[in-house]
Formats: structure tokens, sequence, C-alpha cells
């Protein structure tokens, strides 16, 4: 069965929030790199919930979906990825509480999850997965189409 991963694009203090991955043992091809916030949905949770709960334990942010942005199939994973828009609503970025600040087992050999802030017009030079959507985000932000 096909997993879906949801993910929120929040842009927020002339720049977008990401997830930075550092010292990240279980991917061979990349040891440290940045992430759009998300995972996967709970049972029962549709994909706008998924992405709102996501955040929240992430990033200790509120926000609101504006509009689904991007969606792609990954046969490496196998899952269906979806990236919504979302709104900075309220509270205090960097003060996510999900499992993988916490020693989870699960998250061993899954590096350092550092929430940041980049500057929209650094997003170019940073190594952001998945390389597809973060090409896409690039051309439809620098077209105006993001929004």
């Amino acid at each position: 069965m096909k997993r879906t991963r949801v993910a929120g694009i929040v842009l927020m203090n002339h720049g977008i929030a990401l997830m930075h991955r550092k010292d990240v043992i279980k991917r061979k091809d990349y040891q440290e790199y940045y992430t759009f916030p998300g995972g996967g949905l709970e049972e029962g949770e549709t994909p706008e919930e998924g992405t709102i709960r996501e955040i929240k334990e992430e990033f200790g942010i509120q926000v609101k979906i504006v509009k689904k942005l991007y969606e792609m199939q990954s046969e490496k994973f196998n899952q269906l990825e979806l990236f919504y828009l979302c709104e900075y609503l309220d509270g205090e970025f960097g003060t996510g509480d999900g499992p993988e600040f916490h020693h989870d087992p699960k998250y061993i050999d899954s590096g350092k999850y550092i929430p940041e802030i980049v500057p929209i017009e650094k997003v170019k030079d940073i190594l952001l997965l998945p390389l597809e959507i973060k090409e896409k985000f690039i051309t439809d932000f620098e077209n105006g189409n993001v929004f």
C-alpha cells in the first residue's frame, strides 16, 4: 500500500520555514540537507489536517492551508507526496515538540532536526529535497505563481 506524505511550504519572515537535517545516518546519498516540514498521515486524517499537525509538531507554530501546490509520486519511497502552501498564524517558531526531538528510537539514525527560516533568495544555494519540488517552487516563486 502506498503511503501518503504531506508537507507544508510556509513563508514567513521574508523566508521559507524548512527543516535542516544534519548527520543523517540512514541515508547514504545525503547526510545533510533541508526538507519541507511534514510526514505521514495518521489514521482518519485528511491531508490538510496532517499538514497542520506536522508543522505544529516540527516548528511549534499554527498555520492554515492556503492551497495545494504540488503532488508527486515517489517510487523510491513508495509514496504519494502532497505539498501545501501554508500561511503562518501564530506561535513561536522553533518550539516544535514532535517525536523527532525526544530521542525516539524510531529516529535514532535520522540525525539532527534543526528548524530554520531560509531567506527566499538563498533557497537556490541549498540542498533542498525533493529536488523536483525545489525546482518547481523556485520557478513558481520567480514567476509570481506561488500566491
